[in-house]
């Protein structure tokens, strides 16, 4: 796997537990769909990803590392209310995006390795 793909399978965790948190709960609440919109945001990169560009490459970091760290206070809120889905949610959206995280640095690593 690649930064690229890891970044895009992150997107699409990202979209889809946050449209699934939104539909399951009884109180619907807009912030919700946060998530999701930063899962569009980095859907939004994916294209130039491919292409290499480094500019759209630390836009994608930055988005995934804003929503990684943002992430914690749901994850908390879910462990008080001991909803299990929710702390799963939760989880899988944190996982990938550090899992992406992981590959955007190693991708960086390397980038500089071969510019030495």
């Amino acid at each position: 796997m690649n930064a690229q793909t890891a970044s895009l399978i992150n997107a699409v965790t990202l979209i889809v537990c946050s449209a699934w948190a939104f539909l399951s709960i009884e109180k619907t609440s807009p912030t919700a769909l946060i998530p999701g919109g930063f899962g569009l945001a980095i859907l939004a990169c994916y294209p130039r990803l491919k292409t290499e560009n480094k500019t759209v490459a630390h836009i994608a970091v930055v988005l995934t590392l804003v929503i990684l760290i943002a992430l914690y206070a749901p994850l908390s809120s879910a462990f008080q209310s001991g909803n299990a889905l929710g702390i799963l949610r939760v989880l899988v959206m944190m996982l990938t995006s550090a899992i992406a995280l992981l590959y955007f640095i190693k991708r960086f690593r390397e980038a500089r390795q071969d510019r030495q």
